[in-house]
């Protein structure tokens, strides 16, 4: 990563260092190596124009460096280099009074004006209950509340959809292969009983750059680097060695696909079926705080769409 007072950073990738070699100029800023949970920076003097660059060598080594102004010195005489380096873990904390910019070496993404608040909020509730996994709980629960109304306009249009799933089915067995006439009497249903189709679509979609922004935040955060949870969680960066929390989480995938109204379409509806499964898999490997995350948020929608679903269709 690369720091100027033009550019905040500039990540760039070992692959393109190959293809071309960085060659700036720059009064301020700084040149950083950086891994997942740390980074080592040369901060220069920020009042004197520098000279960064990278180099790509053979075997797949790579190197940055930085060249400040020359300075005479006459004989006998004495002069100063000063330069600042920082190696280390990436807390934000300790970084943003090293250089300007420099807790930017956390990388959440394209959503980290969103993410560094939620980080902040994190942070915040970890100063008073003092257990990452534990914060992470209470945050979920937080935004689970802040988006409680968006997320019942979803789950009620979702119910109602549920409501008439029967007579969608017979719908489509009554027209067959008439498209027109199909979708015809779809509409005049959909109006009759005052359903949006889409209506459960817009309230998750409004919520998606949250939830993305606090998985960045779950998998960027190196205080999650060792932080204990409880029973056998004893660092919430890497995956449960057990694999009990991917496995719950996959539970509660399973369970929200059996409350929401199924796809009319067979073959729609074998995908849907099988998506709790694929996504099952693929956090088996996910760091536990984010696994943690997404379960609990699960069972918290969970219970509010069974609330919600059970009060307009009567049953669940």
């Amino acid at each position: 990563m690369v720091s100027t007072p033009e550019k905040p950073y500039e990540k760039i990738d070992f692959s393109d260092m190959t293809k071309s070699n960085l060659n700036l100029l720059s009064q301020g800023g700084w040149i950083a190596m950086i891994q997942h949970y740390f980074a080592g920076a040369w901060i220069p003097d920020q009042n004197v124009e520098s000279h960064y660059y990278t180099k790509a060598l053979v075997n797949e080594r790579y190197v940055i460096g930085m060249l400040t102004p020359a300075k005479s010195v006459d004989p006998g005489a004495r002069e100063t280099f000063e330069l600042g380096l920082y190696v280390g873990p990436k807390v934000q904390s300790r970084m943003q009074g090293v250089a300007p910019n420099l807790e930017r070496t956390v990388d959440f993404g394209w959503l980290w004006l969103i993410a560094e608040p939620l980080f902040w909020l994190l942070d915040w509730i970890h100063g008073f209950v003092g257990n990452w996994g534990w914060s992470i709980i209470i945050l979920t629960l937080m935004i689970k509340l802040a988006f409680f109304h968006l997320s019942a306009t979803s789950y009620k249009s979702m119910a109602r959809m549920r409501k008439v799933q029967p007579r969608i089915v017979a719908i489509r067995e009554r027209y067959g292969k008439d498209k027109q006439r199909m979708n015809q009497a779809m509409m005049e249903l959909y109006k009759k009983e005052k359903i949006n189709p889409l209506g459960g679509c817009f309230p998750i979609l409004v919520q998606i750059p949250v939830f993305i922004a606090l998985y960045w935040v779950l998998l960027e955060s190196v205080e999650l680097r060792q932080a204990s949870f409880i029973f056998w969680l004893n660092d919430l960066s890497v995956h449960d060695p057990f694999f009990v929390l991917p496995v719950l989480m996959g539970a509660t995938m399973l369970v929200q696909q059996k409350l929401n109204p199924p796809p009319p379409d067979p073959m729609q509806a074998k995908i849907m079926m099988a998506l709790p499964f694929v996504f099952t898999f693929f956090f088996l490997f996910f760091p536990s705080g984010l696994v943690l995350y997404w379960f609990v948020n699960n069972l918290l929608s969970i219970a509010q769409q069974w609330v919600i679903t059970r009060k307009i269709v009567g049953h669940v």
